[in-house]
């Protein structure tokens, strides 16, 4: 399958869907989805509050809009098997929560080497740099209009 005769669009929608396809399988028996793996892992660098997390996680989600009750609470959230504490509005993590943020850890950095085998540190860079400029140039575009429509 030639890769050339595709527009941008369907690679980076395509690479996304593959993406969260991964994380089902590689962190699904754990009983972690990427939200929750991404919650976990930013909670590895110490206690955050609700609006850290929000404020940092809000790019990954949906609309941008974090869904923190939904991978927190409930059956399936990261509190109920002990794995986050609250204390007021803080978040931390438990040490149960510690040991399976490392068994995942190390899977994520399994699917990280399998996406960039046969690319070089500088190629991964330059592809991110890239993708970056695009989006600045639509984000400026779209700034633009919304001034413009005032």
């Amino acid at each position: 399958m030639g890769g050339m005769d595709k527009p941008i669009g369907y690679w980076l929608k395509h690479l996304h869907n593959l993406i969260e396809e991964q994380f089902g399988a590689t962190l699904g028996d754990l009983g972690l989805d990427r939200r929750q793996w991404q919650i976990l892992n930013l909670l590895s660098g110490g206690t955050r509050s609700r609006s850290e997390i929000e404020q940092a996680l809000a790019p990954f989600w949906p609309d941008g809009i974090p869904q923190l009750d939904a991978a927190l609470g409930g059956t399936d959230g990261l509190a109920t098997p002990g794995w986050v504490r609250y204390d007021g509005d803080a978040l931390t993590l438990t040490e149960q929560g510690r040991a399976v943020q490392g068994r995942a850890a190390e899977r994520v950095g399994e699917t990280r080497r399998l996406l960039l085998r046969g690319l070089t540190s500088e190629q991964y860079a330059e592809t991110v740099r890239i993708l970056s400029v695009m989006a600045g140039h639509l984000e400026a575009a779209l700034a633009g209009r919304a001034a413009g429509s005032k």
